[in-house]
């Protein structure tokens, strides 16, 4: 029987291993064919498409393959900022360049800096005397102001504007934390930490609640004199007080908006399609609405990046982690490693750090932090350049640089520290159960989630958070030439906007990637062929490639558009759904978390920018 029993093993572990086989072989060949698929040829001339289907980021995260295999939905496009504003760099000189669409139908918006710069890259086809034609079928903020850049904007007869401004609402749990019998214990060092505040208040703290508004106010002023100044003819100020009244005796949202100044013209995407033909050209085989088009992907294609220089620039986007971690969020191990690879080829003279972090574990920032100073022990020139949020951990890996680049709309700062831990003694007492154990230190089983946090482990724990705020403020001190006390009253984990935060000093200049690789290239010397970037990134992984390709969709159909009224009321489910994750990961148990609550509101980070660490507090906090 063994031998039979044997002998059947066998058999399923060759089928098993023949069924993975012919797995490999069917993607391989699928990718292969997809890979080999010619692309359109690219029109002689026509108009620049920037059909904007996707969120903007700086680094689109790799495609989880257990995505293609689940069937759950895909996640949302990802639209490569850099990508974005070197197509239209490239096009402003560019003779087969005629004009610019910008497709914002299915816009899913970016961080505020992020949007910004791509508005300022429009400006540039605009000074360039090429015009720029914008379409919509509804038009929210981050969408509005690209197409308020634009030379002639649209919308749809079926479509709306409207503008809600910076700012939601924020659940507080401790009601429903009572009624589940769980205590959350929070830790921190900064009066405007405000991250864990919902686990133990049941609204925002007056310090929070200052500094959000102080957040949102300066935001919002950005937003509407950017607008101003691209569109100075728009009734902006009424519009956004009192919208139903323009809309209302106009007869429908798209002729108040037109009454309003906020768009130019109304029509359909036939009558949108005449007038770029008229400037663009006609397609091959026009059908109505057809004009001579160049698609982003082909246009790119067609223009590839110029050949590497010697500035490096190293992105750190998304949450750092410990670790390994793909592209679109920030490995400690992973960046340290690209970067300190790079630095034994000698290949560059310069290094640019591109951050877009809202922060996250303090060890993969240190980790981060240490590589970059290696490079500047090499007598490397070291530049940040300051994306939509760069706080907390972002914060912490930005002050080994010399000068420090931001945009007005950049969220920074939040430098503080915070630990949140649960306990459950009055759940568990709320089902009839107790817990009892023995001891030989005052550490023995701490933090104890059944009987809760001994005064002991409180202190201890207390003394780490305060020690490594001091770390974090004597760094910035340092960094910046300013005292620690000075770091200390602008610090206390206050999130500020960029133009608060130059003043400050916690910001240098504002700038663009393109002005902190400029500068970078001057302070090292280089001539203007080395002074080109050299992006420090993973190569491209195949498969992940291959399976992005295959999860995420294609373009959805014409009813998928923004719906501006839609997006608005759909609102409150997000918030439930927001909540039910946050509670869902305070209840996983005893962690440190480090989030920047205000960058999610703002569109600047993910909507919980939070890390689990282990319960072992000595061995790592979280800012």
């Amino acid at each position: 029987m063994r031998v039979v029993r044997w002998f059947w093993k066998l058999l399923v572990g060759i089928k098993d291993a023949l069924a993975l086989l012919f797995l490999l072989l069917f993607f391989g060949i699928l990718f292969a064919a997809l890979s080999a698929r010619p692309n359109p040829a690219l029109a002689r001339s026509g108009a620049l498409v920037l059909k904007l289907d996707g969120a903007l980021v700086e680094q689109p995260a790799d495609a989880d393959p257990l995505v293609l295999v689940s069937g759950n939905t895909p996640a949302a496009r990802e639209l490569r900022l850099r990508d974005v504003i070197r197509a239209l760099h490239v096009a402003a000189t560019d003779a087969a360049v005629k004009t610019v669409v910008l497709d914002l139908d299915r816009f899913a918006g970016g961080g505020p800096a992020a949007i910004a710069s791509v508005a300022e890259a429009i400006d540039g086809i605009r000074r360039a005397n090429k015009p720029v034609l914008a379409y919509a079928t509804g038009y929210m903020d981050g969408g509005y102001l690209l197409a308020a850049h634009a030379s002639e904007l649209w919308v749809d007869p079926m479509g709306a504007v409207l503008i809600a401004g910076p700012g939601r609402p924020q659940l507080y749990y401790k009601g429903l934390l009572d009624k589940l019998g769980v205590t959350a214990h929070l830790y921190r060092a900064g009066k405007y930490k405000s991250a864990g505040e919902p686990y133990i208040l049941t609204g925002q703290s007056p310090e929070a609640r200052a500094a959000n508004q102080a957040l949102a106010d300066s935001l919002w002023t950005t937003w509407r004199d950017d607008v101003a100044r691209a569109r100075p003819q728009a009734k902006l100020a009424a519009y956004v007080a009192d919208p139903a009244a323009t809309i209302v005796p106009a007869g429908s949202n798209a002729a108040g908006a037109l009454k309003a100044g906020l768009v130019d013209r109304i029509g359909d995407r036939i009558a949108f399609g005449k007038r770029v033909a008229a400037l663009a050209g006609d397609a091959p085989k026009p059908r109505p609405g057809d004009y001579a088009a160049l698609p982003l992907a082909s246009y790119l294609a067609a223009h590839p990046e110029p050949a590497a220089g010697a500035v490096g620039v190293l992105t750190i986007a998304g949450e750092i982690l410990d670790g390994e971690k793909g592209p679109g969020t920030a490995g400690g191990d992973t960046i340290a490693r690209l970067l300190l690879d790079e630095l034994a080829k000698k290949r560059i003279k310069a290094l640019v750090v591109r951050v877009d972090s809202p922060g996250g574990s303090v060890t993969a920032s240190e980790r981060i932090r240490s590589a970059i100073l290696e490079a500047k022990a090499q007598g490397l020139p070291i530049v940040v350049s300051m994306g939509s949020v760069a706080a907390s951990g972002g914060y912490w890996v930005s002050t080994p640089a010399e000068r420090i680049y931001a945009e007005p709309a950049t969220i920074t700062g939040s430098i503080g520290v915070f630990a949140l831990l649960p306990t459950f003694e009055g759940s568990l007492a709320k089902l009839g159960l107790s817990a009892d154990g023995v001891a030989t230190t005052p550490l023995s089983g701490q933090p104890d989630i059944y009987r809760g946090i001994s005064p002991a482990f409180e202190r201890l724990l207390q003394a780490s958070i305060d020690d490594i705020y001091r770390r974090f403020t004597g760094l910035v001190a340092t960094a910046r030439h300013l005292t620690p006390a000075r770091v200390d009253e602008i610090g206390q984990g206050h999130v500020w906007a960029g133009g608060t935060a130059r003043q400050l000093g916690l910001v240098d200049r504002f700038g663009s990637l393109d002005d902190a690789i400029a500068f970078a290239a001057s302070r090292a010397g280089l001539s203007d062929a080395e002074g080109k970037p050299r992006w420090i990134e993973r190569e491209p992984n195949g498969w992940k490639a291959l399976f992005k390709s295959l999860t995420q969709p294609g373009d959805p159909p014409a009813s998928a558009a923004i719906d501006p009224i839609g997006e608005i009321a759909r609102q409150p489910q997000d918030a439930m759904a927001r909540a039910l994750g946050e509670v869902m990961a305070l209840l996983q148990g005893p962690a440190v978390q480090a989030r920047c609550l205000e960058c999610a509101a703002y569109g600047a980070g993910p909507t919980a920018d939070m890390h689990m660490l282990t319960p072992l507090l000595l061995a790592k906090n979280g800012l």
